[in-house]
Formats: C-alpha cells, sequence, structure tokens
C-alpha cells in the first residue's frame, strides 16, 4: 500500500461509480417534462453538471445547453465529452450568475443534497428564480429523508471496477444529513495502490420544507414525481423530482 494522500475531488473516479446511470434514458425523461411545462424551450442550464454525461445528451436533444459546475477538475473533463457546442462555466449555484434568462434549468443525481445549509439551499433557489423566464421551468431531484434514514445511515457499501476499489462509508448525524467518506484505492504498474479520500455530507428535506424553501425564493411548486416515472412519492421513494416555475 503507498503512502495516504488526501484527495479533493472524485472527478477522476466519478465516471467510473457513474457508469451505470442511463444518462440517455434520464435526459429523455427530464426533456418530456421540460417539454410538457414549456413545449418552447431552447435555452437550458444543466446545474453541477459534473463531468457532462447527462449535459451532453440534452444537447443531443437540440436544446441550447450550459453546463454549470464549482469543480474545474469536473468541468475539464465535460469538456473532453462535447463537441465544443456546450458552454461550461465554473460556478457555485449560490453565485449562479447568467448572461440573460434561461427557458429551463435542471439539477439531477442529488447535487442540490449537496448543499446542508437551508439558507444557502434557498439563495441557490432565489439565483435560479432571478435568471428563469417567466414562463420557465426547474426540473431537480433530491434523494428523500427516508433514503437518508433506512438506506445510507451508518452502512458501509463496496464498489469495485477495474480502475478503482472504493470503500463508501455513512454515518447519519440526524436531521436528514448523512456525513459521507469515500476511500478510492487505485492500482498501481507495481501492484501497490495509492489512496485517495474524499468526505463530504448530503441533507435529505421532506417535500413539505422543499416547498418552503422554494416559496421563500420566488419559486412555486408545479409537481414533485418519484423518480423517472410521474407517479406520486411514496413512502419509501429513494429520490423525489420536483417540478418549479416562477411565483
Amino acid at each position: 500500500m503507498s503512502e495516504y494522500q488526501s484527495y479533493n475531488s472524485f472527478a477522476d473516479f466519478y465516471d467510473e461509480l457513474m457508469k451505470d446511470v442511463d444518462y440517455h434514458a434520464r435526459a429523455a425523461y427530464i426533456d418530456g417534462i421540460v417539454k410538457a411545462n414549456k413545449p418552447d424551450a431552447r435555452l437550458l442550464v444543466d446545474l453541477a453538471c459534473g463531468t457532462g454525461s447527462l449535459t451532453v445528451e440534452l444537447d443531443a436533444m437540440g436544446y441550447d445547453v450550459i453546463g454549470v459546475d464549482w469543480s474545474e477538475e469536473m468541468l475539464s473533463r465535460a469538456r473532453e465529452k462535447s463537441d465544443g457546442s456546450i458552454l461550461y462555466l465554473c460556478q457555485s449555484m449560490q453565485e449562479l450568475d447568467m448572461y440573460g434568462t434561461i427557458d429551463a434549468f435542471v439539477c439531477t443525481l442529488d447535487s442540490l443534497n449537496h448543499i446542508n445549509d437551508r439558507k444557502q439551499l434557498i439563495l441557490a433557489f432565489s439565483r435560479v428564480s432571478l435568471f428563469l423566464e417567466p414562463d420557465g421551468v426547474f426540473v431537480f431531484d433530491m434523494n428523500t429523508p427516508y433514503k437518508h434514514e433506512k438506506i445510507l445511515s451508518d452502512n458501509s457499501f463496496v464498489y469495485e471496477t477495474d480502475n478503482v476499489f472504493c470503500v463508501w462509508r455513512n454515518e447519519y448525524a440526524g436531521d436528514g444529513r448523512v456525513d459521507i467518506a469515500l476511500d478510492f484505492f487505485e492500482p498501481q504498474p507495481d501492484g501497490s495502490y495509492q489512496r485517495y479520500c474524499e468526505d463530504f455530507s448530503e441533507t435529505a428535506y421532506s417535500v413539505e420544507e422543499t416547498v418552503r424553501m422554494l416559496d421563500e425564493a420566488g419559486l412555486k411548486l408545479i409537481a414533485v414525481y418519484d423518480d423517472m416515472t410521474r407517479e406520486p412519492p411514496a413512502g419509501d421513494s429513494l429520490r423525489l423530482v420536483f417540478v418549479a416555475g416562477k411565483k
């Protein structure tokens, strides 16, 4: 085993760990929701776009897409996937600054759960509200309190691919928050492993609290669905999709 090193972003391993996500199906699902609420939507922003796998799928569906993420490392990999038709901006959601109004915002795969402070989440919602067209649509998903309390909880998980071995350890901190520690072990040519780590927290919010925060930010709830469906939330839903517009 090689010497432990701190690791500030898991951009290098993100696509490996997310390879089972069907980004094309998720983009088609989002496209259906956007079209149902704003049929003439053209300009779309993918918030917390990460390495851009969903961003390129939305671009292929005919939207003029802007990808936004706070991580330069993630955006570097996103740019490698694009043919140059996508504009990428390095910004946090709380400091979102667009060039004009936007037809549709999307934020997927639990990115908003990474905002653990309610005031900061309201600020992120407020920035979306500021730049959203009056008849625009905001589609986002979030992990549920049930998932955090019953599935992630104090459990550990192991993921192994050809290029990395990952140990995912959780500690439930209460009030919907899970503290997460990731340890990555990357095989080296000499047979040893290089270790990297990433620590962060995610907070799950109830539907009622999310609606209150949207309202405070100048947004209104249009619909909420169980993930990848048009069905209402269930008591054991793991991820919910919210559809919002301007008040």
